[in-house]
């Protein structure tokens, strides 16, 4: 028998394999019905105890780098794609051992490091930048102006492509199909013509696919006239697809202050436990909870550290916030655990996974004092 999540000390992460075998379900239709390979983007989940379960349904990984691609290779051991901003040369033997499929971000990186990996039996391709926007993060913008990700069409003019295999975009974040449509019909019309030439095409990651309201038969339509017009093997590699509502991170209230509004300091840390509310900036979900002043009682909800701006976000409640008091953020499996960090000493939250029906929770990692003062 395993644990129950009210036994565990806050604050932890709780993974839900029932919420992330749904997710797997509606990706391997999409493979199924399609012909296209997903990955995961390690980016955003690399819990590898989950690992062979994922790798029940999805075609393999995605890394940016050694490290995440010999975490692939280990773990998962199918498909291990990997594109880099830059390779360095310290690096590119060892991940030759570990990769099959390699996108080069430049010229130049294709013809330092191109002809070993051809000569290694690997699989290369080109990211482009169709230079169309389709969102408003900046950060998270491939194709906003001063882009380091992709080659321009510009660029391609002229250029031998010969040993090339495959072409790479990723230019989404957190979207829909619409968006996926009108990147395709810029890449297609500036890069269309090189598309009989290759074996594969990458769509990238950003594909909302397991939200709600996305729409799965237009990708599973539009996935097939691709492959049927060029011949060729579509690859999708989204990371918080997978995992999307797949996970919570419970926190602790230790005190409540008072400073021209109620504030509420948790056990948990924006800064170290959960930064994209800072770099994004968004304010996750919080159940049983509203916006500010939807319910009777507000309070801005801030961690322990000594960072002014640790702050989550501001939430209201039906009864006023007490010391002890659980709260319970969701969407927490996505880009939090692969960037929690240690600033001020704040403990790292411990990692559970489990079934929500049968309240049987395992632990899959527990941190101390030796995490903060090991990476010193």
């Amino acid at each position: 028998m395993g644990l129950h999540l009210k036994d565990v000390p806050t604050p932890f992460f709780a993974i839900d394999e029932e919420a992330l075998a749904k997710n797997l379900a509606i990706l391997g239709r999409v493979q199924d019905e399609s012909g296209a390979k997903i990955l995961l983007a390690q980016k955003a989940f690399s819990n590898f105890a989950l690992y062979p379960m994922i790798g029940q349904v999805l075609a393999g990984t995605t890394a940016s780098g050694l490290y995440e691609a010999r975490l692939g290779h280990e773990e998962m051991g199918k498909e291990t794609h990997i594109f880099s901003p830059a390779y360095q040369e310290r690096d590119f033997d060892e991940i030759l051992k570990y990769v099959d499929h390699l996108s080069f971000n430049s010229f130049a990186q294709w013809e330092q490091f191109g002809p070993r990996a051809l000569a290694a039996g690997k699989s290369c391709g080109l990211r482009i930048n169709p230079d169309h926007s389709t969102q408003d993060g900046g950060i998270y913008d491939p194709c906003a102006p001063g882009s380091r990700l992709g080659i321009l069409k510009k660029e391609v003019l002229g250029k031998n492509l010969r040993g090339i295999e495959g072409l790479h975009f990723h230019t989404l974040c957190e979207q829909g199909f619409d968006a996926l449509q009108e990147t395709l019909d810029a890449f297609l019309d500036q890069f269309g013509e090189y598309l009989p030439l290759m074996r594969w095409l990458n769509l990238g990651g950003g594909h909302h696919i397991t939200r709600a309201d996305y729409d799965v038969d237009a990708l599973i339509n539009c996935v097939q006239v691709l492959s049927r017009t060029y011949g060729l093997q579509i690859y999708l590699e989204p990371g918080e697809a997978v995992v999307l509502n797949a996970g919570t991170l419970t926190a602790s209230v230790v005190d409540i202050v008072h400073n021209e509004i109620d504030i509420a300091i948790l056990d948990t840390s924006a800064a170290c436990h959960m930064p994209d509310v800072i770099e994004m900036p968004y304010r996750p979900p919080l159940a049983n909870s509203g916006n500010p002043h939807e319910k009777k009682h507000t309070y801005r909800l801030a961690g322990p550290t000594c960072l002014a701006g640790d702050v989550i976000g501001d939430y209201s409640f039906d009864a006023p916030l007490q010391p002890g008091d659980r709260l319970i953020f969701g969407d927490m499996a996505l880009y939090t655990m692969v960037k929690t960090n240690t600033f001020n000493g704040m403990p790292l939250p411990t990692i559970l996974s489990g079934k929500p029906s049968e309240d049987d929770w395992r632990v899959l990692r527990a941190f101390g004092y030796e995490n903060f003062k090991g990476r010193l």
